[in-house]
């Protein structure tokens, strides 16, 4: 009977967020509570529970999940020092197993450690030996680094953005593992650097020109010799000496294929690198097209603090623009401000304070605005979230009116690829003039399908998809768009661990 581990580990980092993730950020499940909730979403691992539990002699032992409820700044080294403990611990811990799958994000970074999913890949490589099966599944915003791959045998990556296929992403790699496990298959893996970070629309996979890149690698996993392929961009707001982007091909031990497969697909995407960026409109642009008439909701998008991409969320740009503007109509606003949510739980609902709002978590970008609002409601933070149905935790919040502006306040930050915030609060975007959108792409249905139009703003925030004002310092140069000449001369690297 086949035993296989099952860990997680997941963040995603914005190191231009001043503002540390802690420990208390994460979620952390063990043993069996990890089995019971992952069978409850369609995530990662409840993928991979799916294949496992359809196979009649596949133990399955849970060790320890640290999921991060949203993403955001560098993990504390306190933080990461106590998570990569108990990680390693409940490996330690484990029973003898066959394989292993982690589900992993590929975007963390600590104060001291700038590639956290390597060094828990390599260290569970030293407790188990050098033959027992490891499969890593991962974001397409993860950053690849040769540990990841060398300490592994086969990576499995998301082939969807706006991101739908977490489920069919842990089966994918369940799938492998077991192939893996059997010795139907030997994998040997080609990874190819890209160097380029890029933002926009044409990443949308459905849709813009990336899809190129991603139906080649989905068209390679589907072929004989094909295990897995992706291409992917990384995280351009973790800032760390491996950022790039990358593509990468895991075949049945043959080297030349994967090399070949690996190369065609970086040329497919260096070929419209270029166009892979965000027409953006300035703060002052974008509160005249707010006053502009419109025949339905405008979506006001604010990538530059999407809490999903690592942000602070804390951002008070675009509501201060519209009241400056002498906006009129009715605005939707999700922001972080926990001192803000303290002042209206202790005046409660109905009363009307006088509070700062917005600034408290990055105060070098954002100067706190002074509102007197209306408290309409208060409540808990929990919620399940639309898209996945993960459970959510905004911590206490509070929905303030000031005038024609309502307010969703989070005492912490939380995702915001869909409506469930907006949702769960009583708030529902359909019913505004304007809703500012805290993230960069949602699926379509969220707001594109129904707003009249989306205006893309270049506002302050440690993930704007203005790439060169945020200032990058530790990933490879030259890289598109940082500099100017940026040569292209791809190679790949070849990695196996049981030619």
């Amino acid at each position: 009977m086949p035993r296989i581990l099952i860990a997680e580990c997941k963040q995603e980092v914005a190191t231009f967020n001043p503002h540390l993730s802690g420990y208390a950020d994460f979620g952390i499940r063990r043993g069996e509570e990890l089995l019971h909730y992952h069978r409850t979403v369609r995530n990662e691992i409840g993928g991979a529970l799916s294949v496992f539990d359809d196979v009649p002699d596949v133990e399955v032992v849970p060790a320890y999940s640290a999921f991060f409820i949203t993403s955001g700044g560098t993990l504390a080294k306190h933080a990461w020092e106590k998570i990569a403990s108990e990680f390693i611990d409940a490996i330690r811990f484990a029973p003898p197993v066959d394989g292993v799958y982690f589900c992993m994000h590929g975007a963390m970074a600590s104060e001291t450690e700038l590639d956290p999913e390597g060094w828990l890949i390599a260290e569970t490589r030293k407790l188990l030996g050098e033959h027992i099966p490891i499969v890593v599944s991962l974001d397409l915003h993860g950053i690849l680094t040769d540990r990841m791959v060398e300490q592994s045998d086969a990576i499995v990556a998301y082939h969807t953005y706006p991101h739908v296929d977490f489920f069919e992403t842990g089966q994918r790699a369940a799938r492998l593992l077991l192939r893996i496990v059997s010795g139907e298959v030997k994998p040997v893996t080609a990874k190819v650097a890209i160097p380029a970070l890029v933002r926009g629309d044409e990443l949308i996979t459905a849709t813009g020109l990336i899809r190129h890149a991603v139906n080649a690698a989905k068209a390679i996993e589907q072929s004989v010799a094909g295990l897995s392929a992706a291409i992917m961009w990384g995280n351009p707001f973790t800032d760390v000496p491996a950022l790039q982007t990358y593509s990468f091909v895991v075949t049945d031990n043959d080297p030349a294929l994967a090399e070949r497969e690996a190369l065609r697909i970086a040329h497919l995407f260096w070929e419209h690198h270029e166009k892979m960026h965000v027409p953006l409109v300035s703060l002052d642009e974008m509160a005249r097209s707010a006053m502009e008439p419109s025949g339905g909701t405008i979506a006001l998008v604010d990538a530059a603090d999407a809490t999903s991409s690592g942000a602070s969320g804390d951002s008070n740009a675009i509501l201060l623009a519209l009241m400056a503007a002498g906006y009129a109509g009715r605005a939707l606003l999700p922001i972080v401000d926990e001192p803000a949510v303290q002042q209206a739980f202790a005046a409660g609902i109905g009363a009307t304070i006088t509070t700062a709002i917005g600034g408290t978590l990055d105060p070098k970008r954002f100067t706190p605005l002074s509102i007197t609002a209306r408290v309409r409601l208060l409540a808990d933070g929990h919620f399940r979230s639309e898209s996945f149905g993960e459970a959510w935790f905004a911590g206490p919040t509070a929905v303030l009116e000031a005038c024609n502006f309502t307010l969703v306040v989070s005492s912490r930050a939380v995702n915001l690829y869909d409506r469930s915030f907006f949702h769960a609060h009583g708030q529902n975007p359909k019913r505004f003039d304007a809703v500012v959108v805290k993230s960069p792409h949602c699926q379509h249905h969220m707001y594109a399908d129904w707003c009249s139009r989306l205006v893309h703003v270049d506002a302050p925030g440690s993930s704007s998809a203005n790439l060169p004002y945020l200032g990058h310092t530790c990933c490879p140069r030259p890289i598109f768009p940082l500099d100017a000449e940026v040569p292209f001369q791809p190679h790949a690297k070849l990695f196996q661990r049981h030619p």
